[in-house]
């Protein structure tokens, strides 16, 4: 368990983890940094209502169970917008969107082994 932070969100490929890998995403968030708050930005839900898989349904329902943060931007750009204003953690195996973050200076964490999360 990493201390420092409180608050993850979670990106489009993170919230299909669950669907596509059988990743328990609560589970692994809790085992890894304890009870956070977890966050899912607007653009991230105005992209699952485009994308058409039969998992972006279950990852929509799943995104409900968790606070949706307004951002002004879409995409990457949308998602490092929320990270910098809520100081949180990004959970995400999108590599562009890593180095982005990265960048910023934003902590990322992505699954490993298709079974866990893990600090890129």
């Amino acid at each position: 368990m990493i201390s420092g932070i409180r608050t993850v969100l979670l990106d489009t490929n993170a919230l299909l983890m669950p669907f596509q890998f059988r990743l328990n995403l609560d589970r692994e968030i809790e085992r890894l940094l304890g009870s956070v708050e977890i966050l899912v930005p607007s653009c991230v839900i105005d992209e699952l209502d485009r994308i058409v898989a039969k998992e972006a349904k279950g990852a929509r329902s799943l995104a409900e169970k968790y606070r949706i943060v307004q951002v002004k931007n879409a995409g990457d750009e949308g998602i490092l917008e929320a990270a910098l204003e809520q100081r949180a953690a990004v959970i995400t195996n999108d590599q562009e969107l890593i180095e982005v973050l990265r960048k910023s200076s934003v902590p990322v964490i992505r699954m490993r082994e298709r079974q866990r999360l893990d600090f890129a």
